[in-house]
């Protein structure tokens, strides 16, 4: 009996603004130590034997992914793309999906990639009673003993007790105070976690059953799809055609063979910038920092600088979140607010609430520094040995300038070598590839000129990242 980690990467994190962006999201940002939460997630069960893991992720966010996790020294035994999300049934799904053939009677252990888990050894304690439930046929959930009448969690009533666990009496929904309170004070209810474990074949089953939509159009989408090295691409009009549902709504709170385990082990879905000062070391006052700030007569506070000095001065239970183009301020309290903020940029069609100013790619990374009518500036860096797509753009031509490192261009059909301090033309409607020959990053300061400066202004030759829009 195999034990698969089928890790869950999706969603925005919308409430951690501005840090967490649509093609950035707080699974990959390091918001609880040095390593990211998708990291930490992949080390969770470091001590229990357990295959290669499965990881479900948006297209967009593959090679950051796949790099993060080659990082810490683990292979995978997929990355599963979705072409467009459809919550986690479909995505456990797919994942049941690719190891049903070769190994039917495996068990999955789901974790969401943005939890914060400190206490590893209590949790792979629930996990491994878990594991012995799921064998014997049992869907299991891990119920977090509540520390307090938390209202932006749902809760599980245990019923009568079954080996480690309980069966499940019922799913709730996020209660108000006075509710959260009463489930608190029963000792009946748990924190529903949304962590999961489950033989593939029982998951399959019961998703058959209850949800056949859903299993029907993931199986369609796997056998059209294609692996590409550790990539598994479904096919994407299959998936699409997929309804979207939660692993709890559409097979937990139908199923009579649920079962919850306790939790003790100072969960956190780290949902919202409150969440992260809960489970932060603080200083003597309260507060928890991070990057180049001072203070003066401050409590209770979060604050947060990636590069600019932030200062603050007689102020209590304050959030501040400074990036390199935008600030948040917010009452510590009212932070599952910060989403509205979102939404709002959304809907003026601002930039900010998918990309942060420095956009990373498969072959790097660039960073906008400056931009007016019909010019931008950008600060690009190439990976050693990668290389830009052969392209053209139909409205700005481009001057190239080398920072540091060695730089082959394509132009047209020359092909010629630049070093620090030379620079180059693109015009407008030509050809043209960046690449790094070299063995250092290879850094270069781009400044574009046209009518129209959009990053959808390109349209590719070749590509050795397969990919279809975008930079």
């Amino acid at each position: 009996m195999n034990i698969y980690p089928v890790i869950l990467t999706g969603g925005a994190g919308s409430r951690l603004w501005p840090a967490s962006r649509e093609h950035y999201p707080k699974p990959l940002l390091p918001l609880f130590g040095d390593r990211t939460l998708l990291q930490e997630t992949s080390l969770r069960l470091d001590g229990i034997p357990t295959a290669n893991p499965l990881y479900i992720c948006n297209e967009e966010h593959r090679f950051l992914l796949a790099e993060q996790v080659q990082s810490i020294g683990l292979k995978p035994e997929a990355i599963i793309l979705e072409p467009e999300g459809r919550n986690t049934a479909p995505a456990l799904t797919v994942a049941a999906l690719m190891l049903e053939k070769a190994d039917p009677e495996s068990v999955m252990v789901v974790m969401p990639a943005d939890h914060v888990i400190p206490d590893r050894e209590q949790f792979q304690t629930a996990v491994n009673r878990g594991v012995e439930l799921a064998m014997d046929g049992y869907l299991v959930t891990y119920g977090v003993v509540p520390a307090y009448p938390e209202t932006g969690y749902g809760y599980i009533r245990q019923g009568k007790s079954l080996g480690n666990g309980a069966v499940v009496d019922r799913f709730v929904e996020k209660p108000d105070q006075a509710t959260a309170k009463k489930y608190v004070d029963s000792g009946d209810y748990l924190w529903n976690s949304g962590i999961f474990t489950m033989r593939v074949d029982r998951w399959l089953e019961e998703v058959g059953q209850y949800a056949p939509e859903i299993l029907r159009t993931c199986r369609e989408a796997v056998r059209q799809g294609r692996r590409d090295q550790d990539f598994c691409r479904m096919q994407n009009q299959a998936f699409l055609e997929c309804p979207s549902d939660s692993i709890d709504y559409a097979v937990m709170e139908k199923t009579d063979g649920a079962v919850v385990v306790p939790l003790e082990a100072d969960w956190s879905d780290l949902g919202v910038w409150s969440a992260l000062w809960d489970v932060s070391s603080k200083d003597a006052e309260g507060n928890v920092t991070r990057g180049d700030v001072l203070m003066h007569d401050v409590h209770d506070s979060l604050l947060l600088s990636e590069g600019r000095c932030l200062a603050a001065v007689g102020v209590r239970d304050l959030i501040v979140v400074e990036t390199t183009d935008a600030v948040l301020v917010v009452d510590r309290k009212r932070s599952q607010d910060v989403k509205s903020i979102v939404q709002q940029l959304k809907e003026k069609e601002r930039e900010e609430h998918r990309v942060h100013s420095r956009v990373y790619r498969p072959w790097g990374d660039y960073e906008s520094i400056d931009s007016g009518t019909r010019y931008q500036v950008k600060r690009i860096t190439v990976k050693p040995g990668a290389s830009l797509s052969l392209q053209l753009h139909h409205h700005r031509a481009e001057h190239w300038i080398i920072v540091r490192g060695t730089a082959r261009v394509t132009r047209d059909e020359e092909v010629f070598t630049l070093t620090e301090n030379q620079s180059t033309y693109i015009p407008l409607g030509v050809k043209h590839r960046l690449e790094n020959p070299g063995t250092i990053p290879l850094e270069i300061i781009e400044v574009q000129s046209g009518s129209y400066l959009g990053e959808d202004d390109i349209v590719r030759f070749e590509d050795i990242y397969d990919r279809c829009e975008g930079n």
